[in-house]
């Protein structure tokens, strides 16, 4: 079992209510977690593209300036894989289903008790991997290749290189589990989570995201793949 250390883990509390805020950074802090707070959907985009992607996400779904939490959670799961819970008043059954399917790792309503709170972060946080690299606005692999999730961007020997956002999320699953076996139907659930993706669609995005980042990409030192289980990103490319 991997060990779990609530300082190693930054959390973003999306909410319009400073009161909301100050409970959950107080709950959170008192439990061992880094917390960054934000008052609108804009806001937090704009603090992962100046600070990088949290761990994890506690978003609100009903905001009333600008984006709302759905909103938020489609951008930001255009390009990543970032663990979200919906900590919301909104109770109508159609919004947590369609907040679970599409969205969410978890939904909580309004109130909650700061335990509970704790124990639901926790639980999210180990269920999807240890975070093997520190995330960064810049997340250094090794000498050789550093990765902007938030920009869509790798660094390649020097070398600027734009990924699409499709590629950005295959390459956040595959190094949030670095040194692990991801299976393939685990990816293309998470890649895909609304579609029925096949092998061979991944397969074209994992080429393609090869040719940006290995040296040599039919060799691959970073992105390598085990014949009908799934893909292992190699720390530090050995």
């Amino acid at each position: 079992m991997v060990e779990f250390i609530p300082q190693s883990y930054r959390i973003l509390a999306v909410d319009d209510s400073h009161v909301v805020l100050h409970m959950v950074e107080a709950t959170l802090t008192r439990a061992g977690f880094q917390v960054i707070t934000a008052e609108s959907g804009e806001d937090a985009l704009a603090r992962i593209q100046n600070e990088g992607l949290p761990h994890l996400a506690l978003v609100d779904i009903n905001m009333p300036f600008g984006m709302d939490g759905f909103e938020l959670c489609e951008k930001i799961l255009e390009f990543s894989d970032l663990p979200i819970i919906m900590l919301t008043a909104v109770e109508e059954t159609d919004t947590i289903i369609q907040a679970i399917e599409q969205y969410a790792e978890d939904y909580i309503t309004k109130p909650v008790s700061a335990g509970e709170l704790v124990a639901r972060v926790r639980r999210i946080l180990r269920s999807l991997g240890d975070y093997a690299y520190d995330l960064e606005k810049v997340t250094q692999v090794d000498e050789r290749l550093s990765v902007e999730f938030a920009d869509c961007k790798v660094n390649v020997a020097g070398d600027a290189i734009q990924l699409t956002p499709t590629e950005t999320k295959l390459l956040y699953i595959l190094m949030r589990s670095a040194g692990r076996l991801v299976s393939t139907d685990f990816i293309l659930r998470r890649l895909w989570p609304l579609e029925n993706a096949y092998e061979d669609r991944l397969r074209v995005y994992v080429h393609r995201l090869r040719g940006k980042i290995e040296e040599e990409p039919n060799q691959p030192r970073y992105i390598v793949s085990q014949r009908r289980r799934g893909y292992i990103f190699l720390p530090n490319g050995t």
